[in-house]
């Protein structure tokens, strides 16, 4: 699929309108049509001599400051983002405005991931050792949640959680025990075990997952689960069949051996056919293969020919195609038409996670309140 074949399958999308049964709950505080902290509710643009994909990030304000790495696309119309400060933010007109849905008592906490199964059901993880380490589920838009987790050993810390379908749903802590530990749900959120570590390999010393894009544990399909690690002496993919029961490990080509190294964002179109995108997150460091693909679920990884310039924390396939995918990151994002063997870039701004949608709506969000959506002509 050409760029100007993904330009047009993105304009042709209309924006889906507000239904009445989805409008923000009352307690909703964040400004409608407000402006963007970090940038006016306009484009990033791509600062690619000679090309141009005829896409561009259109910003959507947010009225808030907070650092969003959680992200969770529903639709064109619907979105979720939780971050620092203990947000969480819907919108449910494509960004137009945004309600304050946080959950209480969540302020002093770093709400890293969010995933949402529709317009009113959301869970949401806090990461941090011990306590802080929290999960939240809400089924009315945010307007009340409910606490279905806390974490009660101190060795423990939750990084990221996805879901299959809306039952059931995994969570993961940086290993314990030196193993990664798994937290499991079969009802929607509500309530939670810690699986046996028998099935999980050894972590490497010093390896743990990164809570940087909520993109370390993702699913696809029913069963499958992948693991994305760093810090170790190599970045490592973790792959489990049976819904985190038993576990499998292989090297990436991604840097490693150092606590700022490693995979930080996964992606799989389907059980077999992943992206990982990573480096070293530290400003001004150079993260040369900072790109991988898998063909095999994740049982071998081969680097990209020509990787994202930089380091990426997120990453995201298109759907309905089979090679177009988009990966952000602080410095820029960059698109891959040919299933993320080479990469272009296609925008300058920082953002932390992306996700695309089945009507087609590519967002993301970031740093400083950043929240926008991919719209055709806003990269020329």
């Amino acid at each position: 699929m050409c760029a100007a074949a993904l330009t047009g399958v993105l304009a042709g999308v209309p924006a889906a309108p507000a239904r009445a049964d989805t409008a923000a709950p009352a307690r909703d505080t964040a400004a409608s049509g407000g402006t963007d902290t970090a940038a006016s509710a306009g484009a990033d643009t791509a600062a690619a001599p000679g090309w141009s994909p005829g896409l561009g990030w259109a910003l959507k304000g947010t009225g808030t400051d907070a650092r969003f790495r959680g992200l969770a696309a529903v639709s064109r119309s619907t979105a979720w983002v939780s971050g620092s400060k203990g947000t969480v933010l819907r919108t449910v007109d494509g960004g137009r405005s945004w309600g304050d849905v946080s959950p209480p008592g969540a302020a002093g906490l770093e709400l890293r991931d969010i995933e949402a199964f529709d317009v009113r059901r959301a869970v949401a993880l806090s990461i941090g050792e011990g306590e802080d380490s929290r999960i939240w589920r809400t089924e009315d838009g945010g307007a009340t949640w409910s606490e279905s987790f806390r974490n009660p050993d101190p060795r423990a810390f939750y990084d990221c959680l996805t879901f299959s379908d809306p039952a059931h749903g995994l969570a993961v802590s940086d290993p314990v025990d030196g193993k990664f530990r798994i937290l499991s749900t079969a009802d929607g959120g509500r309530s939670w075990r810690v699986l046996p570590n028998a099935g999980m390999p050894d972590a490497l010393p010093g390896e743990a997952g990164f809570a940087a894009s909520g993109q370390c544990l993702v699913s696809a399909g029913a069963r499958d689960v992948w693991l994305a690690t760093g810090g170790g002496a190599s970045g490592r993919v973790l792959h489990s069949a049976d819904r985190g029961l038993t576990w499998s490990a292989a090297d990436s080509t991604l840097p490693a051996g150092d606590p700022a190294k490693g995979v930080f964002g996964i992606a799989f179109r389907d059980r077999a056919h992943g992206l990982a995108v990573g480096g070293d997150y530290r400003t001004g460091e150079a993260s040369p293969k900072a790109g991988a693909v898998s063909a095999d679920a994740g049982r071998s990884w081969r680097a990209a020919t020509a990787p994202p310039p930089a380091y990426r924390s997120g990453v995201a396939w298109v759907p309905y195609t089979s090679t177009v995918a988009l990966a952000v990151g602080p410095t820029g994002s960059d698109l891959t038409l040919d299933a993320g063997r080479s990469w272009r870039p296609l925008a300058t701004g920082s953002f932390d996670t992306v996700a695309c949608t089945a009507d087609l709506a590519c967002w993301a969000a970031g740093e400083k309140g950043r929240v926008a959506r991919l719209e055709p002509g806003r990269g020329e």
